[in-house]
């Protein structure tokens, strides 16, 4: 399944959909659709191999954890397509990005844009932090540093049963201060699981910037060390994405290493650079401001956020 539009259509279409959202609810995830606009697009629209989806276009409410009594419960993986042998599987690993997760889907034509507005709401789904039920996501990734090892168990698994569908995980950078994310690049060198991983390496997170809450280094090289085949890139050149997820890791984990910038296409975010993770307007006079800068940025109207 792919989408007509081209993949920088859907990363500005992405950017977008987040920044209506956000100023209609007085804050939001901004500055991750920023810098993950172009891995979400590309990732669905051109690298992974998905079926059609198979659960409804407008999400359903939240319907049950699994148990003996509750037989119809399903994750909101549907969303990606059935879970056959030759088809993709994709993981999410941080659950915070999932309003970016979500308007990905829009865009490709996998959810209803009615979904986005069930956003948060009681009874919903369509979760802030994305669990296993909530559109697109495999499993519950809300403890960061887990979704790796996760994704490596399921290739494993599939290599095992001889499927040739490929595993991929989406991952932000924070998850690097975990260490189950490196007995996981060990585990995949040492049993040969080829998962393929693109990281959102935009320097900062919930508590400020990366290097301030903890140092971590050259990722390239210690993933290197730990026996992944790791690649650097711009995270916003699609054509080095592109040529990054080409490289032959036979064996090995392949860890992609996007460098991006947390107030790409929304440049008014810079004034709270590194206090970005969620960016909630401290008063209507920063609404509105920023509601006028991202608008032109984007290419399109200020929100009427009062209606």
């Amino acid at each position: 399944m792919r989408n007509e539009k081209t993949t920088e259509d859907i990363a500005l279409g992405i950017r977008r959909r987040v920044f209506e959202h956000s100023m209609r609810n007085n804050g939001g995830y901004l500055s991750q659709a920023c810098s993950a606009g172009e891995q979400l697009a590309w990732l669905y629209n051109e690298a992974l191999n998905l079926g059609p989806p198979i659960l409804p276009m407008i999400p359903k409410p939240f319907e049950g954890v699994p148990s003996p009594n509750n037989p119809d419960y399903h994750t909101g993986a549907g969303y990606n397509g059935p879970a056959a042998p030759e088809y993709d599987r994709l993981f999410i690993a941080p659950a915070h990005y999932a309003l970016v997760a979500y308007a990905t889907l829009i865009e490709v034509g996998r959810m209803a844009p009615e979904g986005l507005e069930m956003f948060n709401q009681d009874g919903s789904s369509v979760e802030m932090i994305g669990a296993e039920h909530s559109p697109g996501m495999e499993v519950h990734n809300g403890t960061l540093g887990i979704g790796l090892s996760t994704a490596a168990g399921l290739a494993f698994g599939r290599k095992l049963r001889g499927e040739t569908g490929n595993t991929w995980v989406f991952m932000s950078d924070g998850e690097v201060q975990e260490g189950q994310t490196w007995e996981a690049v060990q585990a995949c060198a040492f049993h040969n699981i080829e998962v393929k991983a693109i990281m959102d390496v935009n320097d900062q997170q919930c508590d400020g910037a990366m290097g301030t809450v903890m140092e971590v280094g050259d990722l390239r090289t210690k993933f290197t060390n730990f026996g992944a085949h790791c690649v650097e890139v711009d995270g916003h050149d699609l054509n080095a994405i592109r040529q990054a997820s080409q490289e032959d890791h036979e064996g090995k984990p392949l860890i992609i290493l996007a460098r991006t910038n947390p107030f790409h296409a929304m440049s008014i975010l810079e004034e709270r650079f590194p206090r970005l993770h969620y960016v909630r307007f401290k008063s209507e006079d920063e609404r509105a401001r920023m509601n006028q800068s991202i608008a032109k940025d984007l290419g399109v109207d200020p929100v009427d956020y009062a209606h």
